[in-house]
């Protein structure tokens, strides 16, 4: 019988991706205790970087599209430090986000919208509503439009 985060996954027509291959010298996530760090994942279209800059060559619709891809590949993340068991997470604890926009782009917040939306519609409110930080930077490794790093407790 599949779990109920396996059920809303596959309602909404998602399929978690593999743990990406760091592009540098990092670990994709560290477990201490019952709490799981995942390191920062850039947004990503076809397979390659998504690149943009908010405020210059992408709206905000775009790039809380990218945002949601990202806590796509955020869960797939998650889903292998749990052993593939999602129901495991007790909850998201935190997201941090950093958008690539411009010095007068002001809705990062809006942008990072695109995650935290998907995490609390598959995991529900008592698991995936999460505190926030949500950053405009100058800049993100590979010219990506958005990186989101992800904090959850999870069962023992």
């Amino acid at each position: 019988m599949s779990s109920p985060i396996a059920e809303r996954l596959q309602s909404l027509g998602i399929t978690l991706p593999a743990v990406a291959t760091p592009a540098a010298a990092y670990v994709p996530l560290v477990q201490t205790g019952n709490l799981v760090f995942l390191s920062g994942h850039i947004a990503r279209k076809d397979g390659k970087p998504w690149v943009g800059k908010l405020g210059a060559t992408m709206t905000t619709d775009e790039g809380k599209a990218a945002a949601r891809a990202i806590a796509i590949d955020l869960m797939g993340t998650l889903s292998a430090a749990v052993g593939g068991d999602l129901g495991r997470i007790k909850r998201i604890v935190k997201l941090m986000s950093l958008v690539n926009s411009t010095l007068e782009f002001t809705e990062a917040h809006l942008v990072t919208n695109g995650a935290s939306e998907l995490l609390g519609e598959v995991f529900g409110t008592e698991v995936g509503a999460h505190a926030r930080s949500a950053f405009s930077v100058a800049q993100i490794p590979m010219g990506a439009c958005v990186e989101i790093e992800l904090i959850a407790e999870v069962a023992a």
